[in-house]
């Protein structure tokens, strides 16, 4: 058997290459979007990918998994689980086997049997892995997708805190717990291969170690030590992470089909006149993939910097609407790692890229960032308007007095509501957040915003006794 895991860094997500050596046969879970490295790895090690599988309708990124059925012929493995709102909804025409509870189906000599885990999801269900051609009589693990990570459980709420559905936070609870006791029956040694690690906010404590075994998770794992149903429920359902807003429109792409990816060459623009043109109309998102440390000295106007790298997708997934169109001001060199990144949630509306070498003499918006000693003296002054940006939990642990909490995500619309003639002092936890806020603010009209290097954390160092709550 051959068993590979691949880690996207930027949503935190694992998806997994199982092989049977003997048939040359193999089979992605969780499969993400762009496939092309992992089909590549598969072909070097003398494996065809013939199957892919999914542990549920995925609410964090774009599955592969039908982009694998459409150009590669493969065939799905399904839930069948949950009632016709939690349904697959683009299977026809293609090979799909639908996988209920204690189903078995073989990828060459490797066995996998379904496990029912609602909770996270009703529709939700685990992959117990057999390496029967190895000669095994004993699953040596199981992939857990978004049910048991390393250190935490999946969390039960982001359809009712992103689309609206209510009440499904505390019945998605109740399931969780009772798929846990049914979990912790499996033995000791059974390795756990998660669907997420550290950084996705499908959890609130995720460890960054990439597995785990059943037997440890029990005697580490909050969730499977915990005994009492109320208890868990309340624990799980408290203080879980804002819910990005792109994953109620994440869960509806994965479940009526994600589109599929064709290759096609990106259109450079470099004419500065035309640029900004279009990034004054509506409907059009001119975004600034540039290090903060450069987009502060120069923005075209009505531009929002999010910096290529881990914060991309979260936060355009949070800021992009999902029928804008996007351009792209990208070094040539990053512009495949920026588009792969976006596509990752489905922001396909890519129209233009433009190298930033070409924006020199339109791009004239900008802030300024200063001390948390100049800062503080800033904010003293009577006419400014000071925003922190943090999420509400940071929020309510401590924040400067005197201070409007708006957080990043909603930023966007938040921030038509206060005066464009008086100054923006703004802030996040450690100043990355605050740097795409400001670019926000200059975006919405504001002509002078000032940031703090360093964020609440500097400043609460040098202030301790400032700090509210």
């Amino acid at each position: 058997m051959f068993l590979r895991s691949y880690f996207d860094e930027k949503l935190a997500q694992y998806s997994y290459l199982v092989g049977c050596q003997r048939t040359g046969e193999a089979i992605l879970i969780d499969p993400p979007r762009h496939l092309d490295m992992i089909l590549q790895d598969a072909d070097k090690e003398g494996l065809r990918v013939t199957a892919a599988a999914e542990t549920h309708i995925h609410a964090d990124f774009v599955s592969g998994a039908r982009q694998l059925a459409v150009k590669h012929d493969a065939a799905l493995y399904l839930s069948d689980e949950g009632d016709e709102d939690w349904k697959y909804g683009y299977t026809d025409q293609l090979h799909v086997t639908k996988l209920k509870d204690n189903d078995t189906f073989m990828i060459g000599n490797v066995q996998f049997d379904v496990l029912h885990t609602p909770g996270h999801t009703p529709e939700s269900i685990s992959f117990i892995l057999t390496d029967v051609g190895g000669g095994a009589e004993q699953p040596m693990g199981i992939f857990t997708g978004d049910f048991v990570f390393v250190g935490d459980v999946g969390r039960p709420d982001l359809l009712e805190k992103s689309a609206g559905a209510q009440g499904t936070a505390r019945s998605g609870a109740e399931s969780m717990f009772k798929s846990i006791q049914r979990f912790k029956e499996f033995p000791d040694h059974m390795i756990i291969w998660p669907g997420h690690g550290a950084g996705s906010a499908c959890g609130k404590s995720l460890g960054a170690v990439p597995q785990s075994t059943i037997g440890y998770e029990k005697q580490t794992n909050w969730a499977l030590k915990e005994t009492d149903e109320q208890a868990f429920i309340e624990e799980l359902l408290q203080d879980q992470p804002e819910a990005p807003s792109y994953f109620a429109q994440m869960k509806k792409v994965n479940k009526l089909g994600p589109a599929i990816i064709e290759e096609t060459d990106g259109k450079w623009f470099s004419n500065e006149e035309e640029i900004v043109k279009w990034a004054a109309q509506s409907g059009h998102f001119l975004l600034d993939t540039r290090p903060a440390k450069e987009a502060e000295k120069g923005l075209v106007p009505g531009s929002i910097n999010i910096p290529l790298g881990k914060l991309l997708p979260n936060w355009a997934g949070w800021l992009v609407d999902y029928e804008e169109k996007i351009a792209l001001i990208v070094k040539p060199s990053d512009a495949e790692e920026a588009i792969i990144a976006l596509q990752s949630i489905h922001l396909d509306q890519i129209v233009m890229l433009i190298d930033p070498n070409s924006i020199d003499s339109i791009a004239t918006a900008s802030y300024e960032t200063v001390s948390k000693e100049k800062f503080e003296q800033e904010k003293e002054k009577e006419a400014v308007q000071i925003i922190d940006v943090r999420n509400d939990s940071e929020w309510q642990e401590g924040h400067m007095e005197g201070v409007q909490h708006k957080m990043l995500g909603h930023l966007r619309e938040e921030g038509k509501k206060l005066d464009e003639e008086k100054p923006v002092l703004i802030h996040c936890q450690s100043g990355a957040r605050s740097a795409i806020a400001a670019s926000v603010m200059l975006s919405l009209g504001f002509k002078e915003v000032i940031h703090l290097e360093g964020g609440f954390g500097a400043w609460k160092e040098k202030y301790p006794e400032k700090v509210t709550r």
